[in-house]
């Protein structure tokens, strides 16, 4: 994989100011949830290695685990193509899923 100086700048964020944020589980590849965030929460979770999105319904931001203790771990963060969506591989500690599963992607259409 191509390594490319990172500019935050260059990321194209929606009129609201977020980026959707695929979140995989960097050993299973499973994907465990889509969240967003934005520039600022994009800094957080670089500085602190540990996912930080912003809340469109709570309209603040909020620490994956902060208090549940699930917590996620980053191991690397991509970005697309187009500049408009984030992927994050993580280490997820405990369940990803606010329902208690360990991914938010259980529900299979038959």
């Amino acid at each position: 994989m191509k390594k490319i100086k990172f500019n935050i700048n260059a990321l194209k964020f929606d009129k609201n100011g977020l980026i959707p944020t695929v979140i995989q589980d960097y050993k299973t590849k499973d994907v465990l949830m889509v969240a967003y965030m934005n520039k600022e929460s994009l800094k957080v979770t670089l500085k602190e290695g540990k996912t930080c999105y912003w809340s469109r319904s709570r309209k603040k931001f909020w620490i994956k685990g902060e208090t549940s203790g699930c917590f996620q771990f980053v191991k690397g963060i991509y970005y697309d193509c187009d500049l408009d969506c984030l992927l994050i591989k993580v280490r997820q500690k405990g369940v990803a899923c606010h329902t208690g599963n360990y991914s938010c992607f259980f529900r299979k259409i038959k």
